[in-house]
Protein backbone atom coordinates (compact mmCIF):
# COMPACT_ATOMS: atom_id res chain seq x y z
CA UNK A 1 0.00 0.00 0.00
CA UNK A 2 2.25 2.73 1.05
CA UNK A 3 4.25 1.54 -2.28
CA UNK A 4 1.26 2.82 -3.96
CA UNK A 5 1.17 6.24 -2.10
CA UNK A 6 4.81 6.69 -3.33
CA UNK A 7 3.66 6.91 -6.63
CA UNK A 8 0.45 8.11 -6.51
CA UNK A 9 1.05 11.52 -4.36
CA UNK A 10 4.24 12.56 -6.27
CA UNK A 11 1.70 12.54 -9.52
CA UNK A 12 -1.32 14.15 -7.55
CA UNK A 13 1.36 16.50 -6.64
CA UNK A 14 2.55 17.62 -10.38
CA UNK A 15 -1.33 17.83 -11.03
CA UNK A 16 -2.19 20.49 -8.62
CA UNK A 17 1.22 22.55 -9.10
CA UNK A 18 0.56 22.13 -12.51
CA UNK A 19 -2.92 23.65 -12.09
CA UNK A 20 -1.45 26.45 -9.79
CA UNK A 21 0.73 27.37 -12.67
CA UNK A 22 -1.61 27.37 -15.45
CA UNK A 23 -4.26 29.57 -13.32
CA UNK A 24 -2.11 31.82 -10.96
CA UNK A 25 0.82 32.18 -12.17
CA UNK A 26 0.95 31.97 -16.07
CA UNK A 27 -0.18 34.98 -18.07
CA UNK A 28 -3.12 35.02 -19.78
CA UNK A 29 -2.89 34.50 -23.77
CA UNK A 30 -2.73 38.03 -25.46
CA UNK A 31 -5.64 38.85 -27.42
CA UNK A 32 -5.10 40.33 -31.00
CA UNK A 33 -6.18 43.99 -31.66
CA UNK A 34 -8.55 44.17 -34.99
CA UNK A 35 -6.65 45.61 -37.42
CA UNK A 36 -10.29 47.27 -38.48
CA UNK A 37 -12.60 48.39 -36.06
CA UNK A 38 -15.51 48.17 -37.76
CA UNK A 39 -16.95 46.96 -41.07
CA UNK A 40 -16.02 47.12 -44.71
CA UNK A 41 -18.63 48.19 -46.98
CA UNK A 42 -18.25 48.44 -50.96
CA UNK A 43 -20.15 50.26 -52.73
CA UNK A 44 -21.93 47.62 -55.07
CA UNK A 45 -22.10 49.70 -58.16
CA UNK A 46 -18.32 50.79 -59.67
CA UNK A 47 -17.68 54.71 -60.60
CA UNK A 48 -16.87 55.81 -64.22
CA UNK A 49 -15.65 59.37 -63.90
CA UNK A 50 -13.87 61.75 -66.12
CA UNK A 51 -10.59 63.06 -65.15
CA UNK A 52 -8.76 66.25 -66.78
CA UNK A 53 -7.20 65.95 -70.27
CA UNK A 54 -10.21 63.94 -71.39
CA UNK A 55 -8.78 60.37 -69.68
CA UNK A 56 -11.34 58.58 -67.47
CA UNK A 57 -10.87 56.39 -64.47
CA UNK A 58 -13.00 53.09 -63.46
CA UNK A 59 -12.56 52.85 -59.67
CA UNK A 60 -14.70 50.24 -57.08
CA UNK A 61 -15.03 52.11 -54.02
CA UNK A 62 -15.50 50.59 -50.03
CA UNK A 63 -15.47 52.44 -47.05
CA UNK A 64 -14.29 51.23 -43.35
CA UNK A 65 -17.89 52.48 -41.42
CA UNK A 66 -17.07 52.63 -37.67
CA UNK A 67 -18.13 50.32 -35.72
CA UNK A 68 -20.88 52.86 -33.59
CA UNK A 69 -22.44 53.22 -37.55
CA UNK A 70 -25.67 50.55 -37.64
CA UNK A 71 -27.30 52.75 -41.02
CA UNK A 72 -26.61 49.46 -42.81
CA UNK A 73 -28.14 46.84 -40.02
CA UNK A 74 -31.12 49.50 -39.31
CA UNK A 75 -31.92 49.25 -43.25
CA UNK A 76 -32.00 45.55 -43.81
CA UNK A 77 -34.04 45.22 -39.90
CA UNK A 78 -36.51 47.94 -41.06
CA UNK A 79 -39.10 46.03 -43.22
CA UNK A 80 -41.27 49.11 -43.96
CA UNK A 81 -37.88 50.77 -45.80
CA UNK A 82 -37.84 51.49 -50.34
CA UNK A 83 -35.76 48.58 -51.62
CA UNK A 84 -32.88 50.63 -53.42
CA UNK A 85 -32.74 50.64 -57.10
CA UNK A 86 -30.54 48.24 -59.10
CA UNK A 87 -26.68 48.20 -58.19
CA UNK A 88 -27.32 50.04 -54.82
CA UNK A 89 -26.62 47.96 -51.76
CA UNK A 90 -28.41 48.94 -48.40
CA UNK A 91 -26.78 52.40 -47.11
CA UNK A 92 -29.15 54.63 -46.88
CA UNK A 93 -27.29 57.58 -48.09
CA UNK A 94 -25.51 55.64 -50.67
CA UNK A 95 -26.52 58.46 -53.24
CA UNK A 96 -24.85 60.73 -51.63
CA UNK A 97 -21.84 59.66 -51.21
CA UNK A 98 -21.84 57.90 -54.99
CA UNK A 99 -22.46 61.70 -55.34
CA UNK A 100 -19.52 63.25 -53.26
CA UNK A 101 -17.07 60.43 -54.66
CA UNK A 102 -17.92 61.50 -58.45
CA UNK A 103 -17.80 65.44 -57.72
CA UNK A 104 -14.75 64.89 -55.76
CA UNK A 105 -13.11 62.87 -58.13
CA UNK A 106 -13.85 64.53 -61.52
CA UNK A 107 -11.54 66.55 -63.59
CA UNK A 108 -8.81 65.87 -61.40
CA UNK A 109 -5.68 64.93 -62.76
CA UNK A 110 -4.81 61.58 -64.24
CA UNK A 111 -1.71 61.52 -61.88
CA UNK A 112 -3.54 61.68 -58.62
CA UNK A 113 -4.96 58.51 -59.10
CA UNK A 114 -1.96 56.84 -60.26
CA UNK A 115 -0.13 58.17 -57.64
CA UNK A 116 -0.26 56.77 -53.90
CA UNK A 117 -0.17 59.89 -52.24
CA UNK A 118 -2.24 61.49 -54.67
CA UNK A 119 -4.71 58.71 -53.85
CA UNK A 120 -4.29 59.38 -50.28
CA UNK A 121 -5.23 62.93 -50.72
CA UNK A 122 -8.24 62.23 -52.48
CA UNK A 123 -9.36 59.90 -49.92
CA UNK A 124 -9.08 62.48 -47.40
CA UNK A 125 -11.60 64.87 -48.76
CA UNK A 126 -13.78 62.07 -49.67
CA UNK A 127 -14.07 61.26 -45.75
CA UNK A 128 -14.19 65.38 -45.14
CA UNK A 129 -17.04 65.38 -47.50
CA UNK A 130 -18.88 62.37 -46.47
CA UNK A 131 -18.38 63.44 -42.66
CA UNK A 132 -19.97 67.10 -43.79
CA UNK A 133 -22.92 66.44 -45.60
CA UNK A 134 -23.97 62.74 -44.49
CA UNK A 135 -24.87 60.69 -41.05
CA UNK A 136 -22.45 57.93 -42.05
CA UNK A 137 -19.52 57.69 -39.53
CA UNK A 138 -16.80 56.83 -42.09
CA UNK A 139 -13.12 55.84 -40.74
CA UNK A 140 -11.68 55.10 -44.13
CA UNK A 141 -12.07 55.04 -48.09
CA UNK A 142 -10.91 52.29 -50.20
CA UNK A 143 -10.19 52.05 -53.94
CA UNK A 144 -10.64 48.53 -54.28
CA UNK A 145 -10.12 48.82 -57.87
CA UNK A 146 -8.32 51.73 -60.08
CA UNK A 147 -7.98 51.76 -63.30
CA UNK A 148 -6.92 55.23 -65.38
CA UNK A 149 -7.34 55.71 -69.14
Amino acid sequence: MTSKLKIIIPVVLLVALGGYYKFVLSKPAATAKAKINGSVYVLPKEFLVNLSGGRFAKLGVGLVLSHKDHSIADALNNKEAVKPPDGFGPLPQEAVIRDIVTDTLTDESDHDLIDRDGREHLKKRIIRAITARTDVRVEDVLFTDVAVQ
